[in-house]
């Protein structure tokens, strides 16, 4: 018979994963799907009794999304204009009873294409929390995940929490998504950008991050340095097919390589226009 624990604290857990390999489940939204119609023979640890790994919280560097805070939670919590883009995505994930169950942390963790939660994460400069028996360590978002259904977790690490450093000057974020309908889709393409405003209207800093169009969202670095120092409000005139040099779309059910990219640029741009008027 498989295992099921459900450990009462972090430490616990730890120690269970340091002696063995187990499924470590949350929301479990992902998790249960993949197994419709075939025996459950995972030995599985669920970790929705750690307490501690709940809430989002404000620290003096930034925001700590803990493991266990879901897509309702970053709904409903007030938060500044840079969560905008991420309020957005979970308003995306599936249907509200999702929204309740499924978890920021989980999305990243399972590690598909077409997470909604990646591009905003990543245009924010996310970087991911993994505790073991033997330490914790951070990790950059783009660092975490290494492609399709893979991240760099150690079979004996949980993820704790995702941290949101505080931007060096006022942000705000868009994200948009195209799917084949306009609720409950994988997406085709995805935009999330955030920017930072300088005192005299000009950008400060921008990231951007498309997913769908890669085996892991991309971040448009050159696109990014040829928006420092450009007026807020015309950020989108900018965007040049090159800029999505980064991507590598694919052909599939959804659509095509070729409509995915051109589909993105579209994106692109409609994402910095949105930061503009909101500047």
């Amino acid at each position: 018979m498989p295992l099921y624990l459900r450990p009462g604290s972090l430490d616990e857990a730890l120690g269970a994963l340091a002696a063995g390999s187990l499924t470590v489940v949350s929301g479990g939204t992902d998790f249960y799907p993949a197994r419709v119609g075939r025996p459950l023979d995972d030995d599985v640890m669920d970790i929705s009794r750690l307490a501690g790994l709940r809430g989002i919280s404000e620290t003096a560097s930034g925001w700590r999304i803990g493991a266990l805070a879901t897509w309702t939670d970053v709904i409903e919590r007030p938060l500044p204009a840079l969560f905008d883009a991420l309020k957005q995505a979970a308003r995306e994930v599936g249907g509200m009873q999702i929204q309740n169950r499924g978890t920021v942390a989980g999305n990243l963790c399972n590690a598909s294409p077409a997470a909604d939660g990646v591009p905003p994460l990543m245009a924010m400069d996310a970087t991911v929390e993994l505790a073991s028996a033997s330490g914790t360590r951070a990790l950059r978002l783009d660092a975490f995940i290494t492609g399709n259904r893979r991240t760099v977790r150690r079979t004996d690490e949980i993820v704790t929490a995702i941290l949101v450093p505080k931007p060096a000057a006022a942000a705000s974020s868009a994200f948009l998504k195209l799917g084949a309908r306009r609720y409950l889709v994988i997406s085709i393409a995805m935009v999330a950008a955030v920017a930072e405003r300088a005192h005299d209207g000009t950008a400060a800093a921008v990231r951007v991050a498309v997913g769908s169009c890669s085996e892991v969202a991309r971040r448009l670095p050159a696109l990014e340095a040829a928006l420092v120092g450009r007026d807020m409000t015309r950020l989108g005139e900018t965007v040049a097919p090159g800029h999505l040099a980064p991507l590598s779309p694919i052909d599939d059910v959804r659509g095509s390589g070729a409509y995915r990219r051109d589909a993105a640029l579209t994106l692109v741009r409609r994402a910095l226009d949105a930061l503009g008027r909101a500047a």
